[in-house]
């Protein structure tokens, strides 16, 4: 009896060992200033603008800046808490991930923040390209199946595509319209990827999608 619960001691012990260190190894969280409302650019011009890129300068791109490009993405953008991009049945499935050379956070639209992840630079992980690695930001868009009540398999598949796909229209004309180059990207090793990211069985990567500077 008294191995049994010495054995069960070590084991409780072990786990919560186990969590702090992996709480202690996420980078701290990161509070985005209030993203700026008044860029000068028209619709028309960004749609002019729009376009693929994969050459990316080493450049980070400055806080005001990421704070801009994840409200445009997803971000909040009226009181009762619906967003830039639609989503059916505002399930709001759509999980940012923001992969930078510090390591990876999740965008937190309601409270405009990015909470850490997992500490480390992962972004050569966010794809099969050589290019990725060269960027300073990547977003992955994950789709969190569990929040899709009711819906049918094939309605999940549909739908989580299609709401990443608005979420990564909204980059694009952001970037185009911020002077920055980005390029969607569908050739991802997704288990590879939704292991390093610690995912759960229900969470499906559906894209990543590269952002920076281009390439002088």
């Amino acid at each position: 009896m008294l191995r049994a619960y010495t054995r069960h001691a070590v084991v409780v012990i072990a786990a919560v060992v186990a969590t702090a260190v992996q709480a202690a190894q996420l980078p701290p969280p990161v509070d985005l200033p209030r993203p700026r409302l008044d860029n000068p650019t028209t619709l028309v011009q960004a749609l002019k603008a729009r376009k693929t890129g994969r050459e990316f300068s080493s450049e980070a791109l400055p806080v005001q800046t990421l704070s801009d490009l994840l409200w445009a993405a997803f971000g909040v953008n009226r009181d009762d808490g619906r967003r830039t991009a639609p989503s059916a049945m505002n399930w709001q499935e759509i999980d940012i991930y923001v992969t930078l050379p510090q390591g990876v956070y999740v965008f937190d639209g309601k409270a405009h923040a990015l909470a850490g992840v997992v500490a480390g630079d992962l972004r050569a992980a966010t794809g099969r390209q050589a290019f990725v690695k060269d960027a300073p930001v990547t977003l992955v868009f994950v789709a969190d199946l569990a929040r899709m009540k009711n819906a049918s398999p094939e309605d999940r598949d549909l739908y989580s595509a299609t709401d990443a796909a608005f979420i990564s229209q909204n980059v694009y004309l952001y970037c185009a319209a911020a002077g920055l180059t980005t390029g969607v990207r569908g050739w991802v090793d997704r288990p590879a990827l939704a292991k390093a990211l610690g995912l759960r069985p229900d969470q499906r990567i559906i894209l990543a999608q590269s952002v920076g500077y281009p390439r002088k």
